[in-house]
């Protein structure tokens, strides 16, 4: 159903770090950047290597993910009245990307490592709503083997 391609209001842009004798700094967003885009909140998580996050879907939310490891990154367009509908797009080292996922778009990501790799997201929406009290904005496809978001096949 799903045919290689790019996927219409998906943003990749390379995760810029300034080094210098001390490390390295990133700037992860700046608001002159980012056009109508307002974060709501923000998150970091760890991902052991060989694990997979996702499949899944917002159905109102846009994800802002910034990559730290070595990932490998799957897309859907799943948006019906989307241009690029049907398409898949696969991300091979995600280690050094801001990746911005619209809703409607399936996503998941695979540390492809072999360290714990981290994730940062600064989505527009809060999980489960102001106090924690709305739905989830989630659809999951993990647990679903007749699922069209297959990253294994």
């Amino acid at each position: 159903m799903f045919t290689e391609g790019e996927i219409s209001d998906v943003s990749v842009r390379e995760f810029k770090q300034f080094r210098d004798h001390r490390g390295w700094l990133a700037e992860l967003f700046r608001s002159d950047e980012l056009g109508e885009y307002k974060a709501a909140m923000a998150y970091l998580s760890v991902t052991h290597p060989g694990v997979t996050r996702g499949p899944h879907e917002h159905v109102a939310q846009t994800d802002y993910f910034c990559f730290l490891g070595t990932f490998t990154l799957f897309l859907w367009d799943n948006r019906k009245d989307s241009p690029t509908y049907g398409k898949k797009k696969v991300i091979e080292n995600a280690d050094t990307l801001i990746v911005t996922v619209p809703p409607g778009v399936v996503h998941a990501y695979r540390n492809s490592g072999d360290s714990d790799g981290l994730v940062l997201n600064f989505p527009d929406k809060l999980y489960a709503g102001w106090g924690k009290k709305e739905k989830v904005d989630e659809l999951r496809y993990e647990d679903d083997p007749l699922s069209p978001f297959q990253i294994d096949r």
